[in-house]
């Protein structure tokens, strides 16, 4: 794979990384999505990491679609259907220090991607896409079985 000069740590995930990617989910939902959802049960019952990373080393299709950024140290992932961000976390150690922003700069570069939901809730998710050229187009939806927003957020073309 060929790696771009702002990425260099960029590839695609493997089965191996399942752990690692099913810890980064489990860490930015209990600190970023269960104070907005506060739902007990799915944070701290269902969400676990064991079974997670077994899920995620059998979904080869998902596995195909993501993009770790490893350095030695697995610090992020992100996961594209189509021209869509389909996930983009960074675990929370590493947030804060380029991590995200490569690979958002990846994704848009490699595969063009040029939009992507995001809870109207995480202010903080919704100013750092603002920050790389995501702006809302007024579309929104519910999140699944729950009362919150989803803005689908656009790059211009």
């Amino acid at each position: 794979m060929e790696h771009s000069a702002f990425a260099p740590f960029i590839r695609p995930a493997a089965a191996q990384d399942a752990g690692r990617i099913a810890e980064i989910l489990v860490f930015n939902n209990r600190l970023n999505f269960f104070p907005i959802f506060k739902d007990e049960q799915y944070s701290f019952r269902e969400m676990q990491v064991v079974p997670l990373a077994r899920q995620l080393a059998e979904d080869r299709d998902a596995l195909a679609r993501t993009f770790v950024w490893d350095d030695g140290v697995l610090r992020g992932f992100v996961r594209l259907r189509g021209r869509e961000v389909e996930k983009l976390f960074v675990d929370p150690c590493f947030q804060g220090r380029g991590v995200g922003a490569a690979l958002l700069a990846f994704a848009v570069t490699r595969f063009e991607a040029d939009h992507l939901w995001a809870l109207e809730a995480n202010t903080g998710a919704r100013r750092f896409y603002a920050a790389h050229g995501f702006a809302p187009t007024g579309e929104s939806r519910f999140e699944e079985g729950t009362s919150q927003r989803l803005l689908l957020l656009r790059r211009p073309d």
